[in-house]
């Protein structure tokens, strides 16, 4: 079965990898310490993210690097571009209702001063 690129960042553990791996490359040892699981899990969760475009692996001798891999990110903010415009349309008109009713405490509170 081929797993979208919502179902591999549906697990939590995968999550918390990427997380990890925000901070830059590094060996799976330090990824293992980050993501709270153990190394078998990491290493599974690191080839389903790598199979998946997710995740780079680079040979340094005898250890693995690991670092992300921009380009399945930059599918996603382009997925969600298309639903930006509908949320910042929303945000925008509560933005003028905030400022709409903070204008009227403003008059209300220099009617009671005077």
């Amino acid at each position: 079965m081929e797993l979208t690129v919502f179902q591999v960042l549906a697990d939590p553990t995968r999550r918390r990898i990427i997380e990890a791996l925000r901070a830059g490359e590094q060996p799976v040892g330090e990824v293992v310490a980050k993501a709270g699981v153990q190394q078998s899990g990491v290493s599974r969760h690191l080839r389903i993210l790598s199979e998946h475009g997710f995740v780079a692996m680079r040979a340094d001798g005898q250890r693995r690097l690991y670092a992300l891999k921009p380009e399945p990110f930059r599918q996603i903010d382009d997925w969600l571009g298309h639903y930006r415009a509908l949320w910042e349309a929303r945000l925008d008109r509560f933005g003028a209702a905030l400022e709409k009713k903070q204008q009227a405490k403003r008059v209300r509170q220099r009617r009671k001063r005077t």
